[in-house]
């Protein structure tokens, strides 16, 4: 069994725990603003580390007023925001366990995670959100209390916890150590009910300073800046929200991703944290532009010129003529692109997905260098991650310090380390299952090389085994499909079947541009599914995918259907995971339609 191992860099003590990090913050970096917060007129007014403390302090007095106990539960539904934070941290600091739950989610999500996870407490961004928890309060036995945020339920904590001494506070601040649950995360969901990790505090307090020990300097330098839109509800959020929390850097949040470009020019942030899909979107968008104004030719070249300078970077040697030519199309194209993310943006932790290694080669190719990490809710996000010092695209990188990563006989990533999980509240037999010797048994599938960097192939219990025994892995056509501007979702099929195919969704944000530029009138999308120029666009954009595999493997056909896969629609999940088991299922009659029609030439 191939395993590479990163040695760990630092110890913590046994009664520590996650607020150790915001106080350590406060010794060593006091003058750095934590936060800054949006005004009415769109500025941002500054909070420092002692401010939001102090106002954590507060809050955490006003839970043990109203009745919290250490290790009680108190679930959080809201929309990415300041707020989010502050009872994240409050929960923590009265000593409670914050369970999140999307904004998004139903009554009957919520149903099952509150009372899953046992919820005593809850804090709801809007009034919205109590009525869903409302409708499925019989079903939930445990809960007491739930405030909400927009009408002032912190506010009110505040004065609740007026009488609790801050000696009380802090026994209950120091009652929770390293090995009690911090939270419980309750995965996506893609193939069946969530299952809720319980995450340690030391889950947190050892990957957050593997992770800023390891990279910390390079990425994040005292004064660095965050612009935070991703789910707070998702691991992946969370984990960069406390180790922002714990190193000198200031963070702002936008809870609405319509108002993200004007937001990033406002805030200017100098490290972004997305999933591929918004660097798609960036580029797509760029390249639709460009197209429009009538500079499709000056941008293709512009975006060989970035993938062939980054290339060369990796090399480790610039050639002068291609120097020349960079430096030109700084000025002319790449200049634009960084303010369109701000203008100050340098670096970026991409996750959730494979990214690619032609976006991250033309990201880092226009002064954008994406780290691409891999990790999973059960390993409080990252497991690994790219180095800037040796930034391999393609590749996720090695395993942050203290961890080790393995590859089983049938190709499965293991993974062993200070990120790995407790195990699923209430649920043994799914720990026993996952957790075996040892090893957290990641369900994905990938190699190691020599220097440590794991290549995510695909997931085991996606793979496809056609009707002739061949395996496949439908991830890695599903992301080059997506890349095209057209594509909004896809899913590759072909398990028990005669060869592979595909059911392709349109962008209908993109459409209307990607019309324009190919001289196509305006139509709808359920007109441009049966368009014959759109198919033939699409059918480009499948044989390009086919390229990267074998005959066998390769997509041998495709049917488009005027309807998107979405969160709303069920079969996305609120990190935007496709839910193939649900989609395959509801998809059955195209799916019947597809290999009902004669076998495509060999």
């Amino acid at each position: 069994m191939k395993q590479f191992t990163t040695a760990p860099q630092h110890v913590s003590r046994p009664d520590e725990n996650t607020t150790d990090l915001l106080l350590g913050r406060l010794r060593s970096n006091p003058s750095v603003p934590i936060f800054e917060l949006t005004q009415p007129d769109g500025s941002y007014r500054p909070l420092s580390t002692a401010d939001f403390i102090d106002e954590v302090k507060l809050v955490a007095k006003g839970l043990i007023a109203s009745g919290l106990h250490s290790g009680d539960v108190v679930a959080i539904l809201s929309r990415t925001r300041y707020e989010w934070a502050l009872a994240d941290w409050a929960v923590w600091w009265s000593g409670g366990v914050s369970v999140p739950i999307y904004e998004t989610s139903s009554p009957s999500q919520i149903q099952w995670i509150a009372s899953d996870a046992g919820a005593r407490f809850a804090l709801v961004e809007a009034n919205r959100h109590k009525e869903d928890m409302e409708s499925v309060r019989g079903e939930l036995p445990a809960l007491e209390h739930i405030g909400v945020i927009d009408e002032g339920v912190l506010d009110d904590l505040k004065e609740r916890g007026s009488e609790v001494s801050d000696a009380d506070l802090e026994a209950r601040r120091t009652s929770r150590t390293l090995e009690d649950v911090a939270t419980i995360i309750y995965t996506s969901g893609t193939t069946g009910r969530p299952k809720g990790a319980e995450l340690t505090h030391s889950n947190f307090v050892d990957t957050t300073r593997s992770a800023l020990n390891l990279l910390g300097k390079e990425v994040l330098p005292p004064g660095a800046r965050v612009l935070m839109f991703l789910p707070m509800a998702h691991v992946f959020a969370r984990l960069i929200s406390v180790l922002t929390a714990s190193w000198p850097v200031t963070t702002a949040f936008t809870p609405d991703t319509k108002n993200l470009l004007p937001d990033l020019a406002a805030f200017k942030p100098t490290f972004l944290l997305a999933v591929p899909r918004v660097f798609e979107k960036v580029y797509n968008g760029a390249e639709a532009k460009a197209i429009a104004g009538g500079r499709g030719k000056i941008f293709t070249t512009a975006a060989e010129t970035a993938i062939a300078y980054s290339k060369a970077l990796a090399a480790g040697k610039v050639p002068l003529v291609l120097k020349a030519k960079h430096a030109v199309f700084d000025k002319l194209v790449y200049g634009k692109l960084r303010e369109a993310m701000g203008g100050d943006v340098s670096w970026a932790v991409s996750g959730g997905a494979p990214l690619g290694a032609r976006l991250a080669h033309f990201f880092r190719g226009i002064g954008v260098t994406i780290l691409e990490g891999y990790g999973l809710t059960e390993t409080t996000a990252p497991i690994c991650v790219n180095l800037p010092w040796a930034v391999t695209p393609g590749t996720v990188g090695p395993p942050l310090p203290g961890s080790t990563v393995a590859i089983d006989d049938n190709g499965e990533i293991l993974v062993k380390g200070v990120m790995v999980f407790k195990g699923y509240h209430n649920n043994p037999e799914a720990t026993a299952e996952t957790m075996r010797d040892g090893w957290f048994r990641t369900g994905d599938l990938g190699s190691l090389d020599s220097e440590g960097d794991l290549t995510i192939t695909g997931r085991s219990k996606e793979v496809i085994v056609t009707a002739a025994g061949k395996n496949i892995s439908p991830a890695q056509l599903e992301d080059q499909l997506r890349a095209h501007p057209l594509v909004s979702q896809c899913v590759v099929i072909g398990d028990q079947r005669p060869f592979v195919a595909t059911i392709l969704t349109l962008d209908a944000e993109m459409l209307p541009t990607w019309l324009k530029n190919s001289n196509l009138p305006e139509m709808t999308v359920a007109e441009a599914a049966q368009d014959p120029t759109v198919l033939a666009e699409l059918q480009t954009v499948v044989d390009r995918a086919n390229q990267s595999v074998s005959r066998a493997e390769s997509i041998r056909a495709f049917e488009v259907i005027d309807s998107d896969f979405t969160e709303e629609n069920g079969y996305l999940t609120p990190s935007l995971k496709l839910k193939r088991n649900v989609v395959v299922k509801d998809m059955a009659p195209i799916i019947e339609k597809i290999y009902s029609q004669s076998k495509p030439a060999a």
